[in-house]
This record gives C-alpha cells, structure tokens and sequence, in this order.
C-alpha cells in the first residue's frame, strides 16, 4: 500500500475503531473500506473492524453480512476482483460497484503512481 493511501487508510481506520458517534463510525469504516479494496490483508481487516463495529451495536444483519465479506475479501483483492467504491457494508450488494469519492480517488490515483 502506498504511502498516501496508507496514511489515509490508518486514518480512517483509526476513527472507525474510536468514534463514539456510530454514524462518524461507519462513514470512517466505509472510507476506509474502498480505500483498502486493493489490498487483500487490510480489506479483510477493515471487514473485521466492521463486523466488531456490528457486534458492539447488536446489529444482526450487519455482522452476518461482514462474516460473509470477511471470507471473500481477500482472496478478491488477491485476484484483483472486487467492486470498486462499495463501500463494503451488508445492505450494499456485495458485487455492486459504486461511485468512488472524489477525495479517496485522488488518494488512490497518487498511490498508483
């Protein structure tokens, strides 16, 4: 992971982790989420931060929709299959690709280089 995205993907993760807000929380997770898509080790973690995030907040659907992401994230970005910009969440299809934000495609597109 390149240093720009990397810098912005421990950013996001860390409020994920930290809010007290659960919408600030689960904006953070999903930034982080399509930031780490590429990556096969930190898309599977920031699937494990949201599964805790679902489990904290007794949130069923949530968490049995991240036990299932947990499985597949990796080997996808492994094999460079995976839904640009979904934001990685349970009620979001998990094949369906999505607008990616501006701000995160200029953090990936400077990580490309």
């Amino acid at each position: 992971m390149p240093e720009p995205v990397r810098v912005a993907f421990d950013a996001e993760l860390f409020t994920a982790r930290t809010a007290t807000d659960p919408a600030t929380a689960w904006r953070a997770a999903e930034r982080a989420h399509i930031l780490s898509q590429p990556w096969p080790w930190r898309h599977t973690v920031t699937h494990a931060v949201m599964l805790k995030r679902a489990l904290r907040e007794r949130d069923m659907v949530e968490a049995v929709g991240q036990v299932a992401r947990l499985a597949v994230a990796g080997p996808g970005s492994a094999v460079n299959r995976y839904p640009e910009g979904n934001t990685g969440r349970a009620r979001v299809p998990l094949t369906q690709p999505m607008r990616v934000p501006d701000d995160l495609a200029n953090i990936l597109s400077c990580g490309a280089e």
